[in-house]
């Protein structure tokens, strides 16, 4: 039997997007590039706790807010709402990892490409043409139209609704092992790409398949179970 799965459902930020060009954002709005990282997992934390608590925050809207509270805390050289303007306009605008595009090319002959990300679809469509891999993906999810932020279980079960797919039928890959984590416990076959050489957390799920980069991850995918 072969290991590819129906569709490959691919996580946006960071998964596919190299997040390492907003230091330099950072920089410009006059704040540590250090904390681009502290940044981002700040957002995701704060987005889990609301999704934990009945909402469904929308993403931005914790981006700016992060970057306004760490602007009065560090930046003295601009006025807040430049910095955010300036970084959410990079964050709009990244570059995929280099190993993306061709990664993804490679997987769109094995299988039904879409997205699923906690942000916004417009980011994700964005990115893709930028690349030039928007056609290999038939749709953009987000879970502005889910109820719940990944991993909670109703995002992945609003990806299968959406594709009128079982999820025994998806994968998920993302680079992040929370996301990894819930798709396993919702259902899917899962791959972590892991380009930082990362040991995986023994507290969650392990994934079904790890791969240094997506061009590996189709390769694998290829062979027989």
């Amino acid at each position: 039997m072969s290991s590819t799965p129906a569709v490959i459902i691919f996580d946006v930020n960071e998964t596919l997007s190299d997040m390492t060009t907003l230091a330099g954002a950072f920089e410009e709005s006059g704040m540590p590039s250090s904390l681009v990282r502290p940044w981002f997992a700040e957002l995701l934390r704060d987005g889990f706790a609301l999704t934990a608590t009945g909402q469904n925050p929308v993403f931005a809207d914790l981006a700016a807010d992060g970057l306004r509270r760490l602007h009065a805390e560090y930046s003295e050289t601009r006025s807040p709402e430049q910095s955010v303007e300036t970084i959410l306009q990079a964050f709009t605008n990244l570059q995929m990892h280099a190993d993306a595009a061709p990664g993804i090319r490679a997987l769109g002959r094995l299988a039904q490409l879409v997205t699923l990300s906690n942000g916004a679809t417009s980011v994700a469509d964005s990115l893709l043409r930028r690349s030039g891999v928007r056609d290999e993906f038939s749709a953009l999810l987000s879970v502005e139209e889910a109820l719940r932020w990944k991993p909670a279980r109703e995002a992945y079960d609003y990806a299968a609704q959406s594709l009128d797919r079982p999820v025994e039928q998806l994968m998920l890959v993302a680079v992040h092992p929370w996301d990894i984590h819930g798709a396993h416990a919702a259902g899917l076959r899962t791959a972590w790409i892991n380009r930082r050489r990362a040991s995986y957390p023994s507290y969650f799920a392990a994934p079904d398949v790890e791969a240094a980069d997506l061009v590996e991850l189709a390769e694998k995918l290829q062979l027989p179970t």
